[in-house]
C-alpha cells in the first residue's frame, strides 16, 4: 500500500535565510583564526576548507529540496494530475529545474576557486579568492529566490492536502453543488465537512473512513461539478474530475429530485451524460436525495424518464455483464440525509458493489492460480432425503417466549410519563422498587422527623427483644455487684475520722467549684498582678511557716529569696564584694560578720575579668610572656591587611553573583565571548 505523506517535507527557506543559514554554519564549523606568519600551504588549506564546506552545505540543502518534492512522472497518476491542476506542472518543473541548476553552478564555482586557491601566493590573495567564491555562491542563491518562495508555497499547500490512498477501497461522491454530498459523508464517517445552504461550500477534496464487514473503506467528498465544457471548468471542479478519472472506486452520483439545490433534474441528467465516460469500469449507484421534500414517485413523467435513462446507463457499468443488465438492485436508491432514511442502505450497497468488483478482478488475475492450489473447499453433499431440523430444547424455547412476552408487555418510565400527563405533571415513584416482605407496605408514609428525632435512628425490628436482653443483663450485674459495692456513709467511723472525712469532702467540693469557675472563665478572665492577687499562695510567709513546721530556721531562705527578687524598690544599693574582701573565708562560715552582705551581693556581682595574657590550661602556652608574644605577632600580621581593607579568611563573605560591569548597559559591537 503506497502512502503519500506530504506533511513531512522540509521547510524551504527564502533566499536571504538560505544564505544566512549556510554562512553562519560555515563560520561556526570551520576555524576562524589565521595569521600571516603561517606557511603558505597552511593558508591555502585554511581557505580551501571554507570554500569546500560552504559548497557542501549548499549542495546538501538543495539536494534535500529536490529529493523531497515528488516527481510528477513517478507518483500515482491521481496525484500527478491533482498537482498539475493545483500548481501547473510546467511551473513546478521549472522551479525544481532551477534549483538543480543552482546546485550544479555552485559545485562548479567551488571547483574553480579551489583550483585557484592552490596557487594563492599570500594571505591577502587567498582571502580575496575565498570572498569571491562565497559571494558568487550567494549570488546564485539570490537569483533562485523566487523559485524557493514558489516551492515553499507549494509545500504549505501540499501539507494541507488529505492523505488519500489511490489503491485502497474507495467510495467517491459526486454531483451538482448543494445536492447533499457533504451531509452524506458526515453521516457515515467521522469527517466534519462544512455544510451550508449555498453552492460550492466544499472547495477541495475531503476524506472520511467507514467500516463495512470488518473492512475499512475510504470515502471521498468531491466539490460540485457544473455542466459546461471541459475547458471552462475551474480548479475546484477539476479536482473532482481528476478523482473520478484516476481513482478505482465505487461512484455515488447524487441527484436532487426536489430541485432545492437550484438545478433541475434535466440539468443534472445532462451533467451525468457529459461525464459518464469517467464512470466506465466502476460500480455506479444513482442516489436520489432529499426525498423528505419530494418523493421519487411524485416527480413528473419527463423527470421519471430522465431518471430511467440514467439508471439504464448505470447498469452498463456493472463489471462482467457486457452491457446487459441482469440485476437492477442497488443501482437506483433513494434517501434523505435530513431524516437519515436510507443512508445506511446506500452505504452498504456501495461497499457491497465495490467489494464484489474487487473480488472478481482478483479472480481474473494471474495470481489466483497460485492461490487456488493452496485451498481446498469442502462442499457437503446430502446423504439422503430425510429432513433434519435444528433441535432446540423445550426449556430454551419457553425461556425465549417468556422473554419476548416480557419485552412486549413491559412499560418504561417514559410510557408511564406519557400516560399520566407528560413531563412536569408525572412524578416517578421510587418506592415501587423497594424490596419488602409485603408489597402493600411500599406506599406507606413514613415520617423522617418526629418530635425532633430522626425516625431511622429508632427503626429496629428486634428492638423489643434486645431491650429485654439488656434489662436481664443489667439485673444480673446488679445482683453480682451488690455485695462488692461499698459506700462510705460515715456510720462506722469514729468522731475524729468523721470530722476528717467532712473536711476532705468540703475541700474536694471547693476544688471542684474553683476548677469549674476557672474553666468557664478561662478565656475572659483578666490577668491580675501579683501585687493585687489576694489568692496567691506561694509567698515568703507561707514558706517560713512550712520551714518552721519542719524544725528549720527560715531566715536565711527568706533573705536569699528577697535578695534575688526582681523588685528592688525601697532598698539601698549595696557595694558588691570583691574576691579579696572575703579574707580567704568560706562562704558557709557562720561566724563571718560579712556573711549577710556577701549573700546579698553574690547574685549581683560579676566575675572579675581575666587579663588577656593570663594562661588558661589547654591553650598550649608555657607562661604569660609566651602568650603575650604570640598575641603581638598575630596583631602585627593583621595590621597591613586591615590597613589595605583586604578580605581575610575570617570575614563574612557575600559573593557578587552578577557583576554589574558584565550585566548592565547595552552590548557593544564586537565579540561577546568574555560573557
Amino acid at each position: 500500500m503506497v502512502q503519500y505523506n506530504f506533511k513531512k517535507m522540509t521547510v524551504v527557506p527564502s533566499g536571504k535565510d538560505f544564505i544566512d543559514i549556510i554562512l553562519s554554519r560555515t563560520q561556526r564549523q570551520t576555524p576562524t583564526v589565521v595569521h600571516k606568519g603561517y606557511a603558505i600551504s597552511r593558508l591555502r588549506q585554511f581557505y580551501m576548507r571554507k570554500v569546500k564546506y560552504t559548497q557542501q552545505n549548499f549542495h546538501e540543502k538543495l539536494s534535500t529540496i529536490i529529493d523531497e518534492f515528488p516527481r510528477l512522472d513517478d507518483i500515482h497518476p491521481f496525484y500527478g494530475d491533482l498537482l498539475h491542476v493545483l500548481y501547473n506542472k510546467d511551473h513546478y518543473k521549472l522551479a525544481l529545474g532551477q534549483i538543480n541548476t543552482a546546485r550544479n553552478l555552485i559545485g562548479k564555482i567551488s571547483k574553480d576557486y579551489v583550483k585557484l586557491l592552490k596557487y594563492g601566493d599570500s594571505l591577502y590573495r587567498c582571502k580575496c579568492l575565498k570572498v569571491a567564491a562565497l559571494g558568487r555562491m550567494c549570488t546564485v542563491i539570490k537569483r533562485i529566490g523566487p523559485s524557493l518562495a514558489y516551492l515553499e508555497q507549494i509545500r504549505q499547500h501540499m501539507a494541507r492536502l488529505p492523505s488519500i490512498d489511490p489503491n485502497t477501497r474507495t467510495v467517491l461522491i459526486c454531483g451538482y453543488p448543494n445536492v447533499g454530498k457533504s451531509s452524506f459523508i458526515n453521516k457515515i464517517t467521522r469527517a466534519d465537512v462544512d455544510v451550508q445552504p449555498y453552492a460550492f461550500t466544499t472547495k477541495s477534496l475531503f476524506v472520511g473512513h467507514t467500516d463495512y464487514k470488518y473492512l475499512r473503506y475510504q470515502v471521498i467528498d468531491t466539490p460540485g461539478i457544473l455542466d459546461r465544457p471541459f475547458e471552462d471548468r475551474n480548479i475546484i471542479e477539476m479536482c473532482s474530475i481528476t478523482a473520478l478519472a484516476h481513482l478505482r472506486a465505487a461512484v455515488l452520483f447524487f441527484l436532487d429530485i426536489s430541485g432545492s439545490c437550484g438545478y433541475s433534474i434535466a440539468q443534472q441528467a445532462a451533467l451525468f451524460h457529459s461525464i459518464k465516460s469517467l464512470f466506465m469500469n466502476k460500480p455506479l449507484i444513482i442516489v436520489c436525495n432529499k426525498t423528505d421534500l419530494q418523493p421519487l414517485e411524485a416527480i413528473s413523467e419527463e423527470d421519471k424518464k430522465l431518471v430511467t435513462e440514467m439508471k439504464a446507463e448505470a447498469m452498463k457499468t456493472v463489471i462482467g455483464q457486457g452491457g446487459e443488465a441482469t440485476n437492477d438492485e442497488g443501482v437506483l436508491l433513494t434517501m434523505s440525509t435530513l431524516t437519515e432514511e436510507g443512508v445506511i442502505a446506500v452505504k452498504n450497497a456501495a461497499c457491497e458493489r465495490l467489494l464484489n468488483q474487487r473480488v472478481e478482478l482478483k479472480m481474473k488475475s494471474k495470481k489466483i492460480n497460485d492461490c487456488l492450489n493452496r485451498f481446498h473447499v469442502a462442499m457437503p453433499k446430502p446423504r439422503d432425503n430425510k429432513e433434519r431440523p435444528p433441535c432446540i430444547p423445550q426449556a430454551v424455547l419457553e425461556a425465549k417466549a417468556k422473554q419476548a412476552a416480557e419485552k412486549e408487555k413491559r412499560n418504561t418510565e417514559r410510557d408511564l410519563e406519557n400516560e399520566n400527563g407528560g413531563a412536569g405533571v408525572y412524578s416517578a415513584s421510587l418506592k415501587k422498587n423497594y424490596i419488602l416482605a409485603n408489597d402493600e407496605w411500599k406506599e406507606d408514609v413514613m415520617p423522617e422527623i418526629l418530635d425532633g428525632h430522626n425516625i431511622y435512628d429508632f427503626v429496629d425490628p428486634d428492638i423489643l427483644h434486645r431491650l429485654e436482653e439488656l434489662e436481664r443483663e443489667e439485673g444480673h450485674r446488679q445482683a453480682e455487684e451488690g455485695d462488692d459495692d461499698f459506700e462510705m456513709d460515715g456510720l462506722e467511723l469514729s468522731p475524729e475520722e468523721q470530722k476528717t472525712l467532712a473536711e476532705i469532702r468540703k475541700k474536694k467540693s471547693l476544688l471542684i467549684q474553683q476548677h469549674r469557675i476557672k474553666k468557664s472563665t478561662a478565656e475572659s478572665r483578666p490577668t491580675v498582678p501579683r501585687k493585687f492577687d489576694k489568692d496567691r499562695k506561694f509567698t515568703t510567709k507561707r514558706m517560713g511557716r512550712q520551714l518552721s513546721k519542719l524544725g528549720l530556721d527560715p531566715t536565711e531562705a527568706i533573705n536569699r529569696a528577697r535578695s534575688r527578687s526582681v523588685s528592688t524598690r525601697g532598698r539601698k544599693r549595696e557595694r558588691s564584694l570583691d574576691r579579696d574582701d572575703t579574707d580567704g573565708g568560706h562562704a558557709m562560715d557562720v561566724d563571718t560578720p560579712n556573711k549577710k552582705q556577701r549573700m546579698l551581693s553574690r547574685s549581683r556581682s560579676r566575675s572579675r575579668s581575666r587579663p588577656p595574657t593570663e594562661v588558661v590550661p589547654g591553650e598550649g602556652f608555657k607562661d604569660s610572656a609566651q602568650k603575650a608574644k604570640a598575641l603581638q605577632k598575630a596583631n602585627k600580621s593583621n595590621k597591613m591587611r586591615n590597613k589595605n581593607a583586604r578580605r581575610g579568611e575570617a570575614d563574612r563573605v557575600i559573593p557578587t553573583l552578577k557583576p554589574k560591569h558584565l550585566f548592565s548597559g547595552k552590548r557593544s559591537i564586537g565579540k561577546t565571548q568574555r560573557r
